[in-house]
């Protein structure tokens, strides 16, 4: 009996095996087809990720330095585990003189990211969005605490 389960263990551990290493074998055989595999660093010029690869949460700017942001915190809200933190200030509109809030700064700790989406899927003004870079290696882990907002920038004029 225990020499009939120890073979039945074994045929059935070599089909699993094989079942896996079915596509390693065509890719193995097939030199002219297609590659899903890329050889980085040494491709690194020519490098090509998908479109809907996620990075790392990067908010947008336009040429004259301004975001769409509005301090809502709904991204703050949003994100699972405190990536992100909005501090807001009050500005006086000059027109109403009218007290506004608006985004002062905009703190995004990549070393807690999950890059789960929630926070762009959560932002009702698309200020925020998922950037290409992937590139992260630092010895020190303060160095992936970055703040979004770039130095001087403002509200884009018609973002409520």
């Amino acid at each position: 009996m225990f020499l009939k389960d120890y073979i039945s263990d074994v045929v059935g551990g070599v089909k699993s095996l094989l079942t896996g290493m079915k596509i390693t074998g065509r890719y193995a055989l097939h030199h002219g087809k297609e590659k899903i595999t890329q050889q980085y660093p040494d491709n690194k010029d020519t490098l090509v990720l998908p479109e809907r690869f996620r990075g790392e949460v990067i908010m947008l700017h336009d040429e004259n330095n301004e975001h769409a942001c509005t301090g809502c915190t709904a991204c703050e809200l949003a994100c699972p585990n405190g990536t992100i933190k909005i501090i807001t200030k009050f500005d006086v509109d000059e027109a109403t003189g009218k007290k506004k809030k608006a985004l002062d700064t905009f703190i995004y700790h990549l070393e807690l990211c999950t890059l789960c989406n929630l926070c762009i899927e959560a932002c009702p003004t698309s200020a925020i969005k998922m950037g290409q870079g992937f590139e992260h290696s630092v010895f020190d882990r303060s160095k992936l605490i970055k703040t979004l907002n770039e130095p001087g920038s403002k509200i884009r004029e018609g973002v409520e």
